[in-house]
This record gives structure tokens, sequence and C-alpha cells, in this order.
């Protein structure tokens, strides 16, 4: 049985805007079932199903999206000062985890981190270096091309053949409200070239990739945490069933599914990077070859981190309040086939869940749900209120564009045409219609 100090606080910290970030949550419920007072500081709405959770102690004003440096620095500092002791800081976004990363000497005072070397966390966040991270460890990873112009975009797709991925190489610097995406598929010489013009505007570089096609069996993910002796602890690997998006996205369904090769490759990774804390790695087997090929290496907990619980009750966020709090940590009570399933993502394997549940003491250890508990009921039904809405928003929205009329009203039509024949009978009476034209225009200009 884990016993946590519960003397320990604990700050997570996310600044992109997502209120269904179910990481958040599970996080929160995992070290609140624990005793751990949590300390929640989320770019979210006030309707946040997080909120909802009992396990939440406070919430906090979070950084804005995009903000300096020195203002995250600020902001958590305010946070540590009313929280009024040192507590564990958990980033649970890319951006979150590479401001950490980077204050790390300045928040040493304040907070327990984990000793991580400087700019480690954003060379293995960049999807430009990434390559050379595989490179030097030995893992594989899909050829990965960096235009540095138009003409080479284009070049890089026939070098590549179609489809092509491309991603920008610092997905948290997208714009939020624009239809960039970090990752796309691209079919055509002129999308990639068409991306690349909005390089500006994403923020950083636009890298080109060759494809690995999905199928079943082929998408894995692994996650741990890597102690202060530089041993990972908790986590696993699993196998991805089900996405959203379909294909690209984040884990929908997932399954623990023991794989001590690839296990033993993330290891000798980790500690080749000396990397320490929390990560989440992103893989696709290339059917080619049968390797399993790295596409993601993220410095904080996945949003799926709670499909690794083990026996024991150890997760990964658990794992790093354990460790910077100089309390032992047991070894993995592996579960496997153990399922984890985003009910907002994938309902239908969601209803079968609960459906197929037996007694709370065993089913916990078969599979988790990302809202649903038996225990703090409230988030489950904040998320679904505000997905409801979510959903309903962008189905009027696709409705709008698809019945958008293409010109004026039928009816705005006939009056334009009938003052235009008035126009030119008055016109032909005293033989000039250049001011009655020039009224016209001002009347159509009005009138749009």
């Amino acid at each position: 049985m884990l016993t946590l100090d519960t003397r320990v606080p604990a700050v997570l910290l996310r600044i992109d805007r997502n209120p269904f970030h179910h990481g958040t949550l599970g996080a929160v419920r995992s070290l609140g079932r624990a005793g751990v007072e949590v300390h929640v500081a989320a770019a979210d709405s006030a309707d946040s199903p997080v909120r909802r959770s009992r396990y939440l102690h406070q919430t906090h004003p979070p950084p804005p999206p995009g903000a300096p440096l020195q203002e995250i620095a600020a902001v958590l500092r305010r946070i540590s000062h009313r929280v009024g002791r040192p507590a564990v800081l958990i980033p649970m976004d890319d951006a979150g985890a590479l401001a950490i990363g980077r204050l790390q000497k300045e928040l040493a005072a304040t907070y327990l981190l984990p000793d991580q070397a400087s700019g480690l966390a954003e060379r293995v966040a960049d999807k430009a270096t990434l390559a050379q991270v595989c490179a030097s460890a030995g893992i594989p990873h899909p050829v990965t091309l960096l235009p540095e112009s138009v003409g080479q975009a284009a070049a890089a797709v026939r070098e590549l053949g179609l489809p092509v991925v491309a991603k920008w190489s610092h997905p948290w610097l997208v714009p939020a409200g624009t239809e960039l995406r970090s990752t796309v598929l691209v079919r055509s010489a002129g999308e990639a070239q068409e991306l690349y013009r909005r390089s500006e505007e994403a923020g950083s570089r636009l890298l080109l990739q060759a494809f690995l096609p999905d199928g079943p069996g082929r998408d894995w993910f692994v996650h741990g945490y890597v102690d202060r002796a530089g041993v990972v602890r908790g986590g696993g690997s699993g196998r991805k069933h089900r996405s959203w998006p379909r294909g690209a996205g984040l884990t929908a369904v997932g399954e623990w599914t023991p794989d001590p090769g690839l296990r033993s490759r993330v290891e000798q990774l980790v500690d080749t990077l000396g990397y320490r804390g929390i990560f989440d790695l992103d893989f696709r087997v290339d059917a080619a070859t049968g390797e399993h090929c790295l596409l993601d290496f993220n410095p904080r907990p996945g949003a799926q981190f709670r499909l690794f619980a083990d026996g024991d009750g150890l997760d990964v966020v658990r794992a790093q309040h354990l460790d910077m709090t100089h309390r032992p940590l047991p070894a993995a009570a592996v579960l496997a086939g153990r399922s984890f399933v985003v009910e907002n993502y994938s309902p239908l394997a969601a209803v079968r869940t609960l459906l197929t549940a037996g007694p709370a003491s065993t089913a916990s250890h078969r599979r988790e749900l990302a809202w649903h508990a038996r225990d703090d009921m409230a988030p489950a039904r904040a998320m679904w209120a505000l997905w409801c809405r979510h959903v309903t928003r962008r189905l009027l929205g696709r409705l709008r564009r698809s019945v958008r009329p293409t010109g004026p009203p039928e009816e705005e039509v006939r009056v334009r045409m009938v003052r235009q024949a008035g126009v030119r009978q008055a016109g032909a009476a005293d033989g000039s219609g250049r001011a009655d034209i020039a009224r016209t225009d001002d009347e159509r200009a009005s009138s749009c």
C-alpha cells in the first residue's frame, strides 16, 4: 500500500486552454485520493469539469496562453505564496513543461522538481530535433525533412512520397482559434507549400515526415517516471485501440500491453539523455520493418496516464510525489490487459465498460473511465453538459456554412435591378447618368 507524504501539497499547471483535458482530472483524483492537497492552475472556463471534483482543494488563476516566461514565473510565485509551503509542481501540457524547465533554478526554492538538465525538455519536445535525439540513442524514427523554402517543401513531398505527415516543430505555439493543427496529413505538394507559407503564423518551423500507415496493433505509447537515481518507475507500455481524431489523435481507448523489448529501448533512450521526471512517448510500428518508430516525446504526463495505475495504486504522478518527498517507490505491479476509455471520444466503448463493470473492488483493476468515477460523479455530469454544448455549437456552425448563400438574396437582386432600371431611365432623360450612377454605387455599398 502506497503512503504519500500528505504534508506536501501538489500544484498542477496547464497553460493551454482545454476544458476536456481528462489528464488533469486524473491527476487531481490520483493525488487527492491519496490524501494530498491538490491545487490547479489551468486555463479553463469557470464551468470546467475538473473544478467539480471533490478531490480538488483550490484553483488559481493561470498564466494566459502565450505569456512570457517571467509572467509565468510571477504566477507560480503567487501560487506558492498562497499555498504557503513547498509543493510538488507537475506540468500537464507541453507549454507548462517547457516553462518549468527553463525556470527550474528560479523555482527550486519554492517547488519540489526533478533535477532536469537545462534545455532538455525543450529538446525532446521539439519535433525538429527529435530525429537527432533518436539517432543518438539508436531509436527508429520516420524519415523527417525540414524545408527551407516553398520549393523545398514541394521537393520534400516528392522525395518522401504521398501522403506526407506535416508537423509544426513547436506545436504548443500554434495559435488557438485558427484551422491550423499541430499535425496534418498532406496529400499534395501544393498543400505542403501552403502550410510552409503559414510558418510565421504557426510560430515555428514546418517539418515533413514519411507517413507510416496506421492499422490494428500499430499504435503504441509508453509512460514512465525517471527518479533521482535515473531509474524508470511506474508507467508501462500500451496499445492504442481507438484515437480521436481517428488515426492521428489522442488515445480514446487504450490497453496496458507489456512489451519488455519496447520498455528496454525506452529505458536506453532516457538513460542516454539523462532525462528526469515524467514522460509520455508515442510510437507507431513500421509495417515494412516491424520496428516501433518514435513519433513524439512529451516531457509531462500523457492524458491517459491513469491506464498504468498498477496493482499497488502507483501511477506516474504519484511516483513523482513519492520521489520528491524521498519516499520509497515500489516495483511495478503490472496489470496487463487493463483498459482506459475516454467517454466523450468513444461513447459506445464507455457504455460497454459501464454495463460489464463488476464490484468496485475489482473493476478498477480491469478498466478505468476518464470522467466517470463512483466516488467523484460531479465531473462526469459537468463534462457531458459542456460536451453537448460544444458539439451543438460545432454542428450549428457546420450547418450555417453549408447553407450560406453564395450570392445576394433573390429579393435584394430584384430591388437592385429595379433601381438600376430607374437610373438608366433618368440618365436617358437628362442625357447624363453619372450622378445617379454614383448614387447607386453608394447605395450598393451601404446595403452590403
